[in-house]
């Protein structure tokens, strides 16, 4: 097996934690309006337990229903990690439960996101820790690698770097490079403005401007046909 498939990086760059702070309360529907409509992982990756997630990837490369690098990871994250967990949406083995769960959580780490299995759900769907996850086997995983730590890796249709900003809700997950996040910042409050003032003109006037809509109709050139006349 190539040494390339071995590789774990102990450490590297995460941004801020007073700019992180500024993701906790911003949707994730709105981040990823702000990148063309194409930050979200998968949509099969979904929270188990309605907890929000913000935080920088702790990246983990594993094989099919095999978590021995997991435990690596819980021991060489640092508070507020996010783990990141390229599982290979593996469906039959759980890479997780109970154990690593509250392991994690004990540690402060900022959550869990993995495109695979997990198990005790009725346990981690009840606990405070944000966990997102594809399906649910009670098959516990194999513990003997290959795998890798912090490299770059593919996840619910994306790469995601090691300290890649992860924000994760009700609504899915996305991944803010940080090079993009006050860019990222500034956005989302202009559409945070606009969207008010529509949900106000909805609440105050039962109205919804849809006018943009009509235009592009007339520039591609729709046309209306009563029924009638159909």
């Amino acid at each position: 097996m190539s040494a390339n498939n071995r590789k774990i990086i102990k450490d590297f760059p995460r941004p801020e934690k007073s700019l992180i702070n500024e993701f906790e309360n911003i949707q994730t529907a709105n981040i990823g309006d702000c990148l063309d409509r194409d930050a979200a992982l998968y949509s099969n990756i979904k929270t188990i337990n309605n907890k929000n997630l913000v935080g920088p990837a702790f990246t983990i490369d594993i094989s099919d229903g095999d978590n021995l690098l997991v435990y690596i990871a819980l021991d060489l994250a640092k508070e507020g990690d996010v783990l990141v967990i390229s599982g290979g949406n593996y469906k039959e083995r759980a890479i997780l439960g109970e154990i690593i769960a509250k392991y994690a959580e004990k540690k402060n780490l900022g959550g869990i996101v993995l495109d695979g299995c997990l198990r005790d759900y009725e346990v981690l769907s009840n606990m405070d820790f944000p966990i997102f996850a594809t399906s649910i086997s009670p098959n516990g995983p194999y513990k003997n690698g290959p795998g890798k730590i912090n490299t770059p890796i593919s996840i619910g249709g994306k790469m995601v770097t090691p300290g890649d900003l992860i924000i994760g809700d009700s609504d899915g997950v996305v991944v803010v490079s940080p090079k993009d996040m006050n860019d990222i910042l500034k956005k989302v409050n202009e559409i945070s403005i606009y969207e008010e003032k529509l949900l106000k003109n909805i609440e105050e006037n039962n109205a919804l401007d849809i006018r943009w809509a009509y235009d592009k109709l007339e520039k591609e050139n729709y046309y209306f046909i009563d029924y009638q006349n159909y």
